[in-house]
């Protein structure tokens, strides 16, 4: 029998379409999200990919003309067709818009609040 390693995640990935655009060290690519989560966010491999793993990057999610998911975000892992980056800062403005993101899409109070206070503990 084979044994399955556990889900890590302590956070629900919201599949989310927006215009997103990737920025590190004066270049920036636009980029297609895949999902996002309080967490971090996971990205379609763009072609020719060269960033530096080593570096920040700063993401720009447009959920409307006036109102952005700003993130400094650091690649955790890649494979040939998805990135994914952890956020490692949020300002005040954008964890509003992605709270109230993740809050619309799982529909359940209560499990919003136990991934916000998963979220403290990290």
């Amino acid at each position: 029998m084979i044994e399955q390693a556990p889900d890590r995640r302590n956070f629900r990935r919201i599949a989310f379409d927006a215009k997103t655009e990737l920025r590190q060290n004066g270049w920036e690519l636009p980029v297609k999200l895949v999902d996002l989560s309080l967490k971090g966010l996971l990205i379609e491999r763009p072609e020719g990919w060269k960033g530096n793993k080593a570096l920040p990057f700063d993401v720009d999610i447009r959920l409307d003309p006036k109102a952005h998911i700003k993130m400094q975000v650091r690649l955790t892992h890649e494979d040939p067709g998805q990135l994914g980056f952890v956020c490692q800062y949020i300002d005040l403005d954008s964890i509003s818009h992605l709270r109230r993101l993740v809050e619309l899409n799982l529909g359940d109070e209560d499990e919003l609040h136990r991934e916000l206070a998963a979220l403290l503990e990290i």
